[in-house]
């Protein structure tokens, strides 16, 4: 394997030398995470096969962005400066890349360096980018990325609430970054950075950085332009690095809290999200200082693909949680839990994506409770142990390799291992723990693993051994089974289960439903979301379009704005091919691209054959350009065109 050959050619005691990263009064910390970075770099867990560089040789720790956003050749176009960690002895450094067009590589003195591209994978991992480095710690590319650079979406002014303004935004993760900076692009090679973007005037850009110019700058000699310059100080991974450009406006929500989004969503956005800043106490409150500065969220257009990606100080949310009554800022407690787990203590590798996200439900569920309450709490996670059972049959069932915690995904796209598993069982494993050794003995240690792990990767053997040695007495960690719980496929019987008392009325209420079709056994304005959801969702899926009809006539299921209930409604309806939803459906897919929602309507619609395969096709045909790549990736897997 990689690793074993580069230890033969560079003794850890030679790597990367303390003196040459960080200043004397940060010394002692640098070090400390240096030596644990070259620790988990050269251990089995800690290779990460989905990223060509070879970082025990030369490794990237700055990234400084100088590109200018082509609105009109939908391209980024510029430079990127790359300060290295280098090893003695080592000649080259190899940086990720997908469909990037290089077009010069110098050295720090404006000296050419020697490049090569190799072979293209044919997926989503590109080609490696070598370049000779002849001695140089600082080089600089310049390069554009390419007009369909799957990173990056380029929207019309159309596709925009405005309607008058182009708009771009990036999504990273886990590995789409390369497609528009040069860089290596591994979620354990953390990586500080800055950017300068330019663009034309009357598009306001936003990235997840501390924003230095955030009114723009002129540009010499181009009076119709912009530029806006960001700084990244703390080391992060590389999937972090987003930037949004359009007709953006801001509202202040709270001291270090605020919101962005397009002027005639701000008010919407502002208002549901008005509790942001008490979030974020309470998070200090479990488990520390927020280190990043400022916390503020960024309202997309509708194509984004995910619910919310945890950007550092710039969350970006999809509009589809803004359901008018703040039931769906769980996402919201979930992303800012990510500014620990994820951001601050990042999986190494994508085969640990549960240490990212298991960390994160856990966490979000914690804000949940002290800020909405017990009950709340209990809901939310009783939906979520729900969602992970789907899943798990979804991908074999409880024997299938895949619900494992720690993952072999070697060979496949990264986004394969996101799913439910990842999240929901490993909050349950620490839910499981926390039951053990009792909520203040794991809130003390979980926030003391937050302070010692800052700012570095994890891998599941290293979480492991800190557990072993700083959180469990006795036997704990025997009864628990740590290995069975993260190694292993399936769900171990000593799994937390969380159940609410609140979803005990609403199951009786699904069965007196199902028995004798009456609505008034169901308590619906009174329900919350997520009561609503349980309803939804525990119908059986061959109800009588009798009995479709009295739901959709009494509650309104197929006008629906809160966008979880529209989601549960259609897939109901689905499932008991209900014509009157067929427009519904169509709207609801054409309205945004989050995957959550689109990629399980489009599967359903194709599992009804004649009656929803033909929809499918059609809708689809209309959508896709609408949407992101991240989304396209998995439907185009799940629409055929038919022609057979």
């Amino acid at each position: 394997m990689m690793f074993a050959r580069i230890l033969g050619l560079f003794p850890l005691a030679l790597l990367f030398p303390i003196a040459a990263c960080g200043s004397a009064g940060d010394a002692g910390g640098t070090a400390a995470a240096q030596e644990n970075a070259v620790s988990i770099f050269a251990s089995e867990e800690g290779v990460d096969t989905h990223s060509y560089a070879r970082p025990l040789e030369a490794r990237v720790t700055h990234v400084a962005l100088d590109l200018n956003a082509d609105f009109d050749a939908q391209r980024m176009v510029g430079t990127a400066t790359l300060d290295l960690e280098v090893a003695e002895g080592a000649e080259e450094v190899v940086l990720d890349s997908k469909d990037l067009e290089i077009r010069e590589v110098v050295n720090g003195d404006g000296e050419t360096l020697q490049w090569e591209m190799g072979e293209d994978s044919g997926d989503a991992h590109g080609a490696p980018l070598t370049i000779r480095l002849g001695g140089a710690t600082r080089i600089k590319i310049t390069y554009a990325s390419a007009p369909g650079a799957e990173a990056l979406q380029w929207l019309e002014p159309e596709q925009t609430a405005g309607g008058e303004t182009p708009y771009l935004f990036s999504q990273g993760q886990a590995i789409l970054n390369r497609s528009w900076i040069p860089t290596q692009d591994s979620p354990g090679i953390r990586q500080s950075w800055d950017a300068r973007i330019t663009a034309p005037r009357g598009i306001r850009v936003v990235m997840s950085a501390e924003m230095l110019t955030p009114d723009g700058e002129p540009v010499d000699g181009e009076p119709g332009r912009l530029a806006y310059r960001f700084k990244m100080d703390e080391p992060v991974a590389p999937y972090l690095i987003a930037i949004a450009a359009g007709d953006i406006a801001f509202q202040q929500l709270g001291e270090r809290t605020g919101v962005y989004a397009e002027p005639s969503m701000l008010a919407d956005a502002a208002a549901e999200f008005e509790d942001l800043e008490e979030m974020v106490i309470a998070a200090e409150a479990l488990y520390g200082e927020y280190r990043w500065g400022r916390y503020d969220l960024l309202v997309l257009p509708p194509s984004f693909p995910f619910g919310g990606m945890e950007n550092p100080r710039l969350t970006f949310v999809t509009p589809t949680v803004i359901a008018g009554d703040k039931s769906l800022v769980s996402l919201i407690a979930h992303e800012l839990a990510h500014s620990w787990s994820g951001n601050l203590v990042t999986n190494a590798t994508w085969d640990d994506f549960w240490l990212n996200e298991g960390f994160t439900v856990y966490f979000e569920n914690r804000i949940m409770e002290a800020v909405y309450g017990t009950e709340q709490a209990a809901m939310l996670a009783d939906l979520g142990w729900t969602d992970m059972m789907e899943d798990v049959e979804a991908v074999g069932g409880l024997t299938a390799a895949d619900t494992a915690l720690h993952l072999d995904l070697d060979g496949r796209d990264p986004d394969d291992g996101m799913t439910d598993i990842a999240y929901e069982k490993g909050a349950v494993f620490l839910r499981t723990i926390e039951r053990t050794v009792g909520r203040a003995r794991f809130d003390a240690w979980l926030r003391d693993y937050f302070d010692r792990h800052a700012f570095q990767p994890q891998t599941s053997a290293g979480l492991l051994s800190d557990m072993r040695a700083n959180l469990f007495e006795g036997d704990e960690a025997d009864r628990i089974g740590l290995d069975e719980w993260v190694y292993e496929p399936g769900l171990p019987e000593n799994a937390v289960h969380i159940q609410s008392n609140r979803f005990r009325a609403v199951d009786q209420a699904i069965e007196n439903f199902v028995d004798n079709g009456s609505i008034a056994v169901i308590n619906w304005p009174e329900w919350t979301t997520q009561e609503r959801q349980r309803f939804l969702n525990g119908l059986p899926r061959d109800l009588s379009e009798e009995r479709l009809e009295t739901l959709d006539e009494s509650f309104d299921f197929s006008e629906a704005r809160n966008s979880e209930i529209r989601f549960a409604w259609l897939k109901l309806a689905i499932a008991n091919r209900f014509d009157p939803a067929r427009d519904s459906i169509e709207e609801f897919l054409l309205s945004m691209g989050r995957r959550k929602f689109v990629a399980p309507l489009f599967e359903a619609l194709m599992e009804e054959g004649d009656w929803g395969a033909p929809l499918a096709r059609r809708i689809y045909a209309e959508a896709r350009s609408r949407y992101h790549s991240v989304t396209t990736g998995t439907v185009d897997e799940l629409v055929d065109t038919g022609d057979d």
